[in-house]
């Protein structure tokens, strides 16, 4: 559920989420395996949250008109902006009534605000099909799954200052900052979201303005235009390019390489329900048919292939199916009998790439990718009211790997996810999962 009213409260909790061995929050749970993990930080750690200085820091009260449920949508965020101000982290931040809102969270300053032009008719809505915008903004992300972070991370540890020179040696420049790599340089890969294109592609500028990276932020109005714009100042990057059909409801917007990609669901507007992809270079949109479950959308595995899980009526009932990140033509699946309540999150364990879901009757299913025959495990039924909507993964120190979800209930005594965490051993797992339970989380845990 989104926010209700249009108050966006930041913490340095919030700030901290995004400052991740370089790692911001592009994309609905974070990453394009949407594991909502953050895997390194300067800042949050079991110890320093033990210490006095996580506290409340500033709310900003936004000009956005709510519809129905719906108003603001979880942010996306850019960490280590380099401007004449020095370094500053900014959060995108999208209105249900068509308006963007670009924050430093530094300082709790409006950055740019912008209303969409929309050809949407205005209207009440409903609570399965509120109108509006009803996804966030996102940015370009890979579908690379990241190797384990160690260490404190690379983090920005403080808030933004100036970055003037020492006297009488002139200003600090760009390249003095972030010096730009001999060819060839950088090992491990290059990255193909910072090489310059050899066509316009909006998902990495030309000439964008700290180089050939991608500096766009995407969004997705309520007539279903897909709009690329500038980080820095919210100008239009290119005219705005026909996504959806009007009225969609959209959720799990995310871009990667030339593509956008979007779930629709509840049939609103006369949309049907899928998963939906353009080109961001010849403009072509592509559609897979089927009742997507969840709320985050697709993930993704580290070859592109896109995974999602159907409910228990229409096209592909009741499946697991992995989908060509082109073509959206289905590669593989499996499915027949588990109705499926949450988006698939991904992760690499050992020598393998696994996914995990949730099934509306309590269970969590766990898949190998390479094999969708039949789940390599399959935790037990629990409660018919377990039907978490997404999921988070992280693997702690001793290699244990850990998948959270949200259970129904309310809470008499909450506990912090990091006391969710188990060191070794089955009595520390039973303590861990009986705090989670307590929590209103649920955790399940493997281990090498």
């Amino acid at each position: 559920m989104k926010k209700l009213a249009a108050i966006l409260f930041v913490s340095i909790a919030v700030a901290g989420v995004a400052r991740a061995q370089d790692r911001d929050w592009k994309t609905s749970n974070g990453d394009a395996q949407r594991s909502a993990w953050v895997r390194s930080d300067a800042k949050i750690s079991k110890e320093t949250m033990q210490k006095p200085g996580f506290q409340f820091l500033w709310k900003m009260k936004l000009k956005n008109s709510p519809r129905q449920l719906n108003s603001l949508m979880p942010p996306a965020t850019l960490d280590r902006l380099i401007g004449y101000r020095g370094f500053r982290m900014l959060g995108f931040v999208a209105g249900s009534s068509d308006q963007l809102f670009t924050i430093d969270t530094d300082l709790g300053r409006m950055e740019w605000e912008k209303r969409l032009n929309s050809s949407a008719p205005v209207g009440p809505g409903t609570l399965a099909c509120p109108g509006g915008i009803t996804t966030g903004v996102a940015r370009p992300v890979l579908t690379t799954i990241p190797a384990l972070a160690g260490g404190g991370g690379r983090g920005r540890n403080t808030p933004a200052k100036s970055a003037v020179g020492e006297p009488g040696q002139g200003g600090v420049t760009l390249a003095n900052v972030r010096p730009n790599p001999p060819p060839g340089a950088g090992g491990g890969g290059v990255n193909p979201m910072l090489v310059q294109p050899t066509r316009a592609n909006p998902a990495n500028p030309p000439g964008g303005q700290l180089g050939a990276g991608p500096f766009l932020v995407f969004a997705l109005a309520s007539d279903g235009m897909l709009h690329s714009l500038h980080m820095s100042n919210g100008a239009d990057y290119e005219p705005p390019m026909k996504f959806l059909p009007p009225g969609a409801n959209a959720n799990g917007l995310i871009v990667t390489d030339q593509y956008a990609y979007a779930v629709t669901e509840g049939a609103c507007g006369g949309v049907a329900n899928g998963v939906w992809a353009v080109d961001l270079i010849s403009k072509e949109v592509k559609s897979f048919k089927a009742n997507i479950a969840g709320s985050t959308g697709m993930a993704f595995g580290g070859d592109g292939t896109i995974y999602v899980v159907t409910g228990g009526s229409g096209d592909h009932p009741n499946s697991l199916v992995a989908l060509d990140p082109k073509t959206l033509a289905v590669k593989a699946s499996f499915g027949g009998s588990m109705e499926f309540s949450s988006s698939p999150v991904i992760f690499s364990y050992k020598d393998k790439t696994l996914l995990a879901a949730t099934t509306k009757n309590g269970s969590v299913h766990l898949f190998d990718t390479s094999n969708l025959k039949a789940p390599l495990f399959s935790s037990p039924s629990s409660s018919k009211d377990f039907a978490p909507r997404a999921l988070a993964s992280w693997q702690d120190e001793s290699g244990g790997r850990w998948i959270l979800a949200p259970t129904v209930g309310w809470v008499s005594r909450p506990r912090t996810a990091s006391k969710a965490r188990s060191s070794r051993g089955r009595s520390s797992n039973r303590t861990a999962r009986r705090r989670c339970n307590q929590a209103g989380l649920r955790a399940t845990w493997f281990r090498r």
